[in-house]
């Protein structure tokens, strides 16, 4: 029997050891607030920094530079011998042993936070996961920013008309809050930088459009905010499509349920996410869609000591009987109120259920306009900088 490597560094405590698999909103979370508690906490994350997800639209537009969604982690775990950090890559858990195997080797846990949150869903079209972008990573906004500038530098050297119009127009798919903000951030690109840097272009034939299957914009939010979503992103030029799901994209035309075919080089995937996997889970502890079922308090019940949080958890409350959305607020709260029942646990006091707290919604629209769900009113604003707000 082949004996098991085990990641080199980590020293064994003789306290209890938190391990938390992922470095998102929801495992970042979680260890900050157990920093300073009698437990090792140890953090693993593919990669050595954080990514402010909602802002990739930013980065893929160039408004702003990566630096600034993202920091390091050991920012946090520093000058704290309790508190360790390090970049490796989850493979799979083996509940028996308590332990998870990584791409260095195994390491051990008393207590496994998953948060490894969910990646781009593509509905099982091989097509169009080979040739569209998705924004899941800094990365991709950065390779999505760096293929809108090819594609306008070739544009802008061409003489062949369709050609032309292939190489500027952007299909966005998916009417949620990253499409709506990344097809308005491309459609203030086009309108206000684009004619700047390339004077002697005819901008008015690049198109910005938004595919969204379901009857409206922003399904997760209320139906004024859709609303109005539409109507900024149609005063900002982006051609919006409803009930229009897409079939197929071969990296030259985009081909939509009803018939219709674009010319378009640049498919931007914004339509779905799915669980990330969890190899050694039992099979039960899995939905079809990959989210890894957990009682009131984010505990995997077929897996002793094994605890999922955010986009990967799927719960079941009074308040949501069909699970939680898989936004930042909801990863947040369950983290909080996860650490906060690891504290308990060491002062033996009772745990407390998890119930979220909705906070509110926000959706940008280009840079001076948004629309804002709160629990008790939904408003636009014209000027998310200055907050210029009108009520709807």
């Amino acid at each position: 029997m082949e004996t098991k490597k085990y990641v080199q560094g980590i020293p064994k405590p003789s306290y209890q050891r938190v391990l938390i698999v992922g470095g998102g909103f929801a495992g970042l979370k979680v260890a900050r607030e157990l920093k300073g508690s009698a437990y090792q906490v140890v953090m693993i994350d593919k990669n050595n920094y954080h990514q402010f997800q909602p802002l990739y639209y930013q980065v893929a537009t160039s408004g702003l530079e990566p630096s600034a969604i993202a920091f390091p982690f050991r920012k946090v775990f520093k000058r704290d011998d309790k508190m360790l950090f390090r970049m490796l890559e989850f493979k799979q858990v083996d509940v028996e042993a308590r332990e998870i195997e990584t791409d260095a080797g195994w390491l051990a846990y008393d207590y496994l936070v998953l948060a490894i949150g969910a990646d781009t869903h593509f509905f099982g079209m091989e097509n169009i996961r080979k040739h569209a972008t998705p924004m899941k990573t800094i990365s991709e906004a950065l390779f999505l920013r760096n293929k809108l500038i090819s594609n306008f530098e070739a544009a802008y050297n061409t003489d062949d008309l369709q050609k032309r119009e292939s190489l500027l127009n952007v299909v966005v798919v998916g009417g949620g809050p990253t499409g709506v903000e990344l097809a308005g951030a491309i459609a203030e690109m086009r309108r206000d930088a684009l004619p700047l840097d390339y004077p002697t272009m005819d901008w008015k034939r690049m198109r910005v459009c938004l595919l969204e299957a379901s009857p409206r914009l922003l399904n997760g939010m209320s139906e004024a905010s859709g609303q109005k979503s539409l109507a900024f992103l149609e005063k900002l030029g982006v051609d919006v499509t409803l009930n229009a799901a897409v079939k197929d994209f071969d990296g030259e035309h985009v081909l939509v349920a009803d018939g219709q075919k674009i010319a378009a080089k640049t498919l931007i995937w914004a339509a779905g996410v799915r669980a990330n996997p969890v190899p050694g889970l039992p099979e039960e502890a899995f939905l079809p869609n990959g989210r890894v079922r957990v009682n009131r308090f984010n505990q995997v019940e077929a897996a002793p000591g094994v605890y999922a949080i955010g986009d990967l958890a799927y719960m079941e409350t009074p308040k949501f009987s069909k699970g939680h959305p898989q936004v930042a607020q909801v990863a947040i709260q369950q983290a909080k109120n996860l650490s906060y029942n690891f504290r308990s646990l060491l002062k033996e006091r009772r745990w407390e259920e998890f119930e979220y707290k909705d906070l509110g919604s926000m959706a940008t629209v280009g840079q001076k306009l948004a629309v804002v769900d709160l629990p008790y009113l939904s408003f636009q604003a014209l000027s998310p900088g200055w907050c210029g707000f009108l009520c709807i």
